[in-house]
């Protein structure tokens, strides 16, 4: 899905089939006739974006292997979908029966993730529309925050600059742009929007942020304030990740802690945060253990539906969404291009087994709510 900035900017509109557990090019190609074309029907529209997540195997059955690639953009044209950004933060694994901290896993000290990287950009690059030159690629924010030592800072320093060069490397040599964009995320090294201008200004031009508004929530971060410092750091925003926090306002309140539990899964990982971001825990059962006090409200990284929000007392961060909604499109230019759908958690939610075609058309309709009454303008092409 595309729209227009009044600026003149294409928006590109997709879901992230991060959560699709597929991890071979069969598999791939299977969940866009499963999930991704039935999904683009029943919004009714003549393409829709996708966010494609190649685990590592698929990406090394693809890279330097043209006819592959081919088959995966005939497959794309079939269904009507097409291809402006990858999600490239997990690498393996990530529908594992417990996923947690491997997340994050080999990070950005390894030449594994470096290579990773440079791969996907490849395939990224010869799987883009004709009329697209510039695509990005959301990635872990450096590390885990333990261990961080300055060898691992050295480690990511050198491993940044090879990337921004393969990068640049790889437009002379296409003609595309594959941006990379680093993901803050609570409990890594980079968390902050302050972390973020700490640990990657002056990285490179083809190296920038994603705002993810689920972990801004978290963090209890204002996304007005969140952009205006990544442009005052000339940190460009490559993409938006649309999604909702948990939230619950009185986490002593015995049903509050009763509905909270029903979260509290064993695959993901579910930082907590309470307050202003001054107190915070790595995982939601740890909170509910009693590591947080209780005092102010808590807001949990567990990416809840756009849509509909949990019923109270729990509820969605969803006006951080619609703020950063506003601060990257509300303005005179549209800071960034990019707005990927990422509710991963369907299979995990207290309610799961609902028909994920109908609930992920869903978020995307809302979404595309949202733009066109910030003024964008929806493309209607065929």
């Amino acid at each position: 899905m595309r729209f227009h900035h009044a600026d003149g900017t294409v928006v590109h509109l997709a879901y992230c089939t991060n959560v699709h557990a597929a991890e071979s090019l069969d598999g791939v190609i299977a969940q866009l006739g499963r999930y991704a074309g039935p999904i683009r029907r029943r919004l009714g529209v003549p393409r829709l974006g996708v966010g494609l997540w190649l685990a590592r195997d698929v990406a090394s059955a693809l890279v330097g292997d043209r006819s592959r690639t081919l088959r995966l953009r005939r497959a794309l044209d079939d269904h009507g979908l097409e291809v402006v950004t990858f999600n490239g933060f997990p690498y393996r694994g990530f529908h594992s029966e417990v996923v947690k901290h491997a997340v994050y896993h080999p990070d950005w000290t390894t030449r594994e993730r470096l290579r990773h990287t440079l791969d996907l950009a490849r395939i990224l690059a010869g799987l883009l529309p004709d009329d697209v030159h510039a695509a990005s690629i959301s990635t872990l924010p450096l590390a885990w925050r333990t261990p961080w030592t300055p060898a691992a800072a050295a480690s990511v320093a050198r491993n940044l600059e090879q990337l921004n060069k393969g990068l640049t490397d790889l437009a002379a040599e296409t003609g595309r742009s594959i941006r990379v964009a680093f993901e803050p995320e609570p409990g890594c090294v980079v968390e902050s929007t302050d972390q973020a201008v700490r640990h990657l200004t002056d990285t490179g031009d083809h190296l920038g942020v994603c705002l993810d508004a689920c972990h801004l929530a978290v963090g209890f971060e204002e996304p007005a304030s969140a952009v205006a410092k990544l442009a005052a750091a000339d940190l460009q925003i490559f993409k938006l990740q649309a999604s909702c926090a948990l939230h619950v306002e009185n986490p002593r309140d015995p049903a509050a802690r009763r509905a909270l539990a029903r979260f509290a899964e064993p695959r993901f990982l579910h930082q907590t945060r309470e307050g202003d971001h001054a107190v915070g825990t790595d995982d939601l059962d740890l909170a509910l253990e009693g590591e947080l006090p209780g005092e102010h409200s808590w807001r949990v990284h567990f990416h809840v539906p756009l849509h509909a929000s949990p019923p109270p007392p729990l509820s969605a961060t969803t006006d951080t969404l619609m703020d950063a909604f506003t601060a990257l499109f509300g303005g005179p230019r549209a800071l960034t291009h990019h707005v990927e759908v990422e509710t991963y958690t369907w299979e995990v939610l207290p309610h799961a087994g609902r028909d994920l075609v109908e609930g992920i058309a869903a978020e995307l309709a809302w979404t595309r709510d949202r733009l066109v009454g910030l003024g964008l303008k929806e493309e209607d092409v065929t």
